[in-house]
């Protein structure tokens, strides 16, 4: 499962149904893939405290597997927004789960639809 910034900052704000489920796939040693874009995207909340942006990495660390953005996503993100009207952020989110071959985990289906050969799963 790839998972996108809002699955991940909905579960990091106490979401109950996210964090039930991404418990479970986790417990069942189902892999979660973590873009590096929504790494970034997440570590960037001007808010936190430097303690709580320390345990936020600690629990990316230990619990999502990170895929970099290279030259081959690079590349995928670039036909994808080609096709789409996709800005850059989802498309590399986008092109991360089309690589991993996983469904896209995500909040935001109305933006991810149109994106051939992308598998979607809502919660």
């Amino acid at each position: 499962m790839t998972i996108d910034t809002n699955i991940l900052i909905a579960y990091l704000g106490g979401d109950s149904e996210i964090v039930t489920t991404l418990s479970n796939w986790k417990a069942l040693g189902r892999p979660l893939f973590l873009s590096a874009v929504v790494e970034s995207e997440v570590l960037s909340f001007k808010a936190w405290t430097d303690q709580e942006k320390e345990a936020t990495e600690l629990f990316l660390e230990e619990n999502f597997t990170p895929i970099p953005f290279d030259r081959a996503l690079a590349r995928v993100a670039a036909a994808i927004r080609r096709e789409t009207k996709l800005k850059f952020p989802d498309a590399a989110i986008a092109a991360t789960a089309l690589y991993t071959l996983t469904p896209l985990v995500t909040r935001n289906v109305r933006d991810f639809k149109g994106i051939a050969g992308l598998r979607i799963f809502t919660l």
